[in-house]
């Protein structure tokens, strides 16, 4: 199968690509300025932080919970009811969200620097790491940051049980149900592990999926939140899936389900948190 994989990118190509063009101000000038700065995403938190920049963090989004410290941060909701005028008055000069984010032409109308990031799928994430990189001053500090993670999604790789490489997964990602396909961050994650996601890609990022559909995929693992998989084997058709007669489904708890479903500079972490979880399941697939 093809392996979807993150580039091991230098800052002299990437300059050549064009991927550190547009800075706001000087590298030498923005590597000196202290920010403010206010994320409305998890990931985006996550990303302020690995690139050395946490102490310029003036506000986060409710869910933002690593590393630890942001917790004393001010919170000003979330991608649907960010609280517009607690953002103002905390006076950011660097705003950064998600393209879902209903905040972002209100906060440019009102003169607040916003930045939009979308990471989606692997390639999203470097870029996203990168352009935050360049606006922090930090370009290979990012550069570096995405190579670490390539770095660790190959380790990861090379951890799995060889029993379980070609094995066919559904990860269920929350309610609904929803799934994360093949062609989402997710999905790239767990094909560069060496397993075969069950939810085409053609169904959109991270498609509603019915029971029947499920029932006929026929995974040998499911992965998802321990809260919606405590009662698989009520869900019509399921009972008889191989996964759930050998007991071969990773429950993770919340802060599991959180390193998974960021698409962030802990995606290497995430990778072998996935490992770890499937070696610890029985051996009933050898």
């Amino acid at each position: 199968m093809t392996r979807t994989r993150l580039l091991h990118p230098t800052v002299p190509a990437l300059a050549v690509l064009g991927l550190l063009s547009g800075l706001a101000a000087p590298l030498a000038h923005a590597q000196q300025q202290q920010h403010r700065i206010i994320t409305l995403s998890p990931s985006l938190t996550e990303t302020v932080c690995a690139l050395g920049h946490c102490a310029e963090l003036v506000g986060t989004d409710r869910y933002s919970s690593w590393p630890g410290t942001v917790a004393k941060l001010p919170k000003v909701g979330g991608l649907q009811d960010a609280q517009i005028e607690r953002i103002v008055a905390l006076r950011p000069d660097m705003v950064l969200l998600g393209p879902r984010s209903r905040a972002g032409d209100r906060l440019s109308a009102l003169g607040v620097p916003v930045q939009v990031f979308d990471a989606r799928t692997h390639a999203d994430l470097q870029r996203m790491l990168l352009s935050v990189g360049q606006s922090l001053g930090e370009s290979a500090r990012a550069a570096e940051l995405v190579a670490r993670i390539d770095r660790e999604l190959d380790a990861a790789a090379r951890r799995m049980p060889a029993h379980l490489r070609g094995r066919s997964v559904y990860v269920e990602v929350g309610v609904g149900p929803t799934a994360a396909s093949a062609a989402s961050f997710i999905g790239e994650t767990i094909a560069r592990l060496g397993l075969v996601n069950i939810v085409p890609g053609d169904l959109g990022l991270f498609p509603r999926v019915n029971a029947e559909m499920v029932v006929r995929g026929a995974p040998d693992l499911v992965i998802g939140p321990a809260a919606s998989l405590m009662n698989l084997a009520e869900r019509p058709g399921w009972s008889g899936m191989r996964a759930l007669r050998q007991h071969q489904v990773c429950q993770l708890d919340a802060d599991r389900m959180d390193l998974l479903s960021r698409p962030g500079p802990r995606l290497g972490e995430a990778a072998h948190m996935l490992v770890d979880c499937l070696s610890g399941l029985p051996q009933a697939l050898r």
